[in-house]
C-alpha cells in the first residue's frame, strides 16, 4: 500500500506545494551546510589565524515581522602579530541579522540584511556589522535546486524537472517555500 501512495504521488505532477522548514530543522540545516568548522562559520581567516580573524557561531532562527532573525555571536580580530603579541581592533558580541529570503538562479539567497549589535555600540561593532549585511547578501546562496534534485532523483529512477519557488516567506515558526516542479519516474 504505502509504495503504491508512493508511486501515486510521484508520478503526478506536483503544483504549488507549499514545504514549511520549521526554524529548529533551517537552524540544523545551517550547521550542517554552514557553520562547519567545529560550529563556526569563518567570514575570515581561520583557527590558526591568532590575529586576523572573523567568525559566527551559535544562530538561533526567528521570525521578524515577515523576515528572517538570526542571532548569532560574532567574534574577531584585526590585528597584526608584533612579538608575539596581537596588537589592533577585536571584539566578541551578540549580533543580529535580519533579512527576506529570497529564490533566484536555483539558489536561496538573502536580501535586504540588516546586522546589528544586540546590545553593544562602537567603532569596530558598526563597521563589522555593515561588512557582514554586505557580504550575507552578496555571498550567501544555499543551493536549493541542487540539493531538491540530489534528494528526490537519488537512486537514478526518477528525474526532477521544471523546479520553481514562486514565492518565499517567513511565517511565526518556520521558513515556507510555494514549490512547483515536475517528478518523472522512469
Amino acid at each position: 500500500m504505502r509504495a503504491l501512495v508512493l508511486v501515486l504521488l510521484i508520478a503526478a505532477r506536483a503544483r504549488a506545494v507549499e514545504l514549511h522548514i520549521q526554524f529548529g530543522a533551517l537552524e540544523r540545516m545551517l550547521a550542517e551546510q554552514v557553520f562547519t568548522q567545529e560550529g563556526r562559520r569563518y567570514l575570515r581567516g581561520d583557527k590558526s589565524n591568532l590575529c586576523n580573524f572573523a567568525y559566527l557561531e551559535s544562530p538561533k532562527i526567528e521570525s521578524d515581522g515577515g523576515r528572517l532573525r538570526i542571532r548569532a555571536k560574532f567574534t574577531g580580530r584585526s590585528s597584526v602579530n608584533v612579538l608575539g603579541q596581537c596588537v589592533g581592533l577585536g571584539d566578541a558580541f551578540r549580533v543580529i541579522v535580519t533579512a527576506r529570503p529570497q529564490y533566484k538562479d536555483g539558489r536561496l539567497r538573502l536580501r535586504e540584511v540588516v546586522s546589528e549589535s544586540d546590545d553593544r555600540t562602537g567603532f569596530y561593532i558598526r563597521r563589522v556589522c555593515a561588512g557582514l549585511s554586505a557580504s550575507l547578501e552578496r555571498d550567501f546562496a544555499y543551493p536549493l535546486e541542487d540539493e531538491a534534485k540530489r534528494l528526490l532523483e537519488e537512486g537514478g529512477k526518477r528525474e526532477l524537472r521544471g523546479f520553481k519557488v514562486p514565492d518565499v516567506r517567513v511565517s511565526s515558526d518556520s521558513l515556507v517555500l510555494t514549490v512547483d516542479f515536475e517528478l518523472r519516474v522512469k
